[in-house]
């Protein structure tokens, strides 16, 4: 996500809108193709041993071998350098932004969907994903960064909270622009891999959302790349992802409303404030989702109340910790720049 600090109006005729609509077309068409072929998955699914509860990933092989393993590891780091390697040719050699693909983005486009073709071949060939070496945490911890490196990054642009702007150096928020590529893509591409391609509801929602990042990541030093109403867009799609996994996990008396009002707030208190929505449309939205919240916690239970806040508390609390490691950063260049 490049420079989010800017958005241009745009024409949706261009090329590089062609390219969004056309890849949200192949991410819904591709999750198709992950719920239509999940009955071949049935041979790894009758190994899988019983869920332990919430630090146990469930789908992984109970005995892994060294090529199942070597799929996994193997072509996520293929991916991931890959990735690493087209964000910094656009860096050192690009430098521009267009509303046409440019070369760099075709290569990006045909590269991504060539592993995603590769990790639904390697899920029905081996099945496990990064899931079988490292905690389910680090999955979940990698889209929480990108999620509040981008409450960052936009900071200059729809504020904090309700619009208003933290007071960040331009040293600060250059660091925020320049290395955000790197770790948006690190995070989407492990946690694209972390799973393997399974058919649960869960599984094709998430993948559906890995699918969007890895586009966004593709259209780099586009207009549309910028575009507020797309970024917020991918935002919010997690609220979705938490919210029907919450559910399918413990139904209606899960915690399903720690996720769909934690992210929601997220939204009212950050995100729409982007997006150029008159006050009074803004007040209604919020209005809205108050009334949401009495009418959902007058049937759950006063004392739950607390679900709505922990989501956004952990999240403004890291984005401020962010702020603070881009600081000392900051000062760690200047000072070797100045010694230099």
């Amino acid at each position: 996500m490049s420079n989010l600090t800017k958005t241009p109006t745009l024409d949706r005729s261009i090329k590089d809108w062609q390219a969004l609509w056309s890849g949200i077309l192949f991410s819904a068409v591709f999750t198709l193709i992950i719920w239509a072929a999940g009955e071949n998955l049935t041979r790894f699914r009758e190994i899988l041993l019983p869920d332990t509860g919430a630090t146990w990933y469930y789908w992984k092989l109970p005995e892994p071998t060294l090529i199942t393993r070597l799929s996994a590891w193997g072509l996520y780091a293929l991916h991931q350098v890959f990735f690493w390697g087209l964000i910094y040719y656009a860096q050192t050699n690009v430098k521009r932004y267009s509303s046409n693909l440019q070369r760099i983005n075709w290569i990006a486009l045909l590269g991504n969907a060539l592993f995603i073709t590769l990790h639904f071949a390697q899920t029905h060939l081996f099945y496990d994903g990064l899931a079988q070496d490292v905690s389910i945490f680090s999955s979940q911890g990698s889209v929480i960064l990108l999620l509040v490196w981008v409450i960052v990054l936009e900071n200059k642009r729809r504020g904090f909270i309700w619009g208003h702007k933290l007071p960040l150096n331009q040293r600060v928020n250059q660091i925020a622009r320049e290395y955000h590529g790197y770790v948006f893509a690190w995070a989407a591409v492990y946690t694209f891999w972390y799973h393997p391609m399974e058919n649960t509801a869960g599984h094709l929602v998430g993948f559906f959302y890995m699918f969007l990042l890895l586009l966004q990541g593709s259209l780099l030093y586009t207009r549309v790349h910028t575009n507020r109403l797309w970024v917020v867009v991918q935002e919010a799609t997690v609220l979705i992802h938490g919210t029907m996994v919450a559910w399918l996990q413990a139904g209606t008396t899960g915690f399903w409303p720690m996720f769909f009002f934690g992210f929601l707030s997220i939204f009212v208190l950050t995100q729409m404030h982007g997006l150029g929505f008159s006050k009074r449309t803004r007040w209604l939205i919020s209005a809205a989702f108050v009334l949401s919240i009495v009418g959902t916690y007058a049937w759950r239970g006063w004392g739950n109340l607390n679900e709505v806040i922990r989501i956004p508390v952990i999240e403004y609390l890291c984005a401020l910790l962010l702020i603070g490691i881009f600081w000392v950063w900051s000062k760690v260049k200047q000072q070797r720049q100045s010694a230099a």
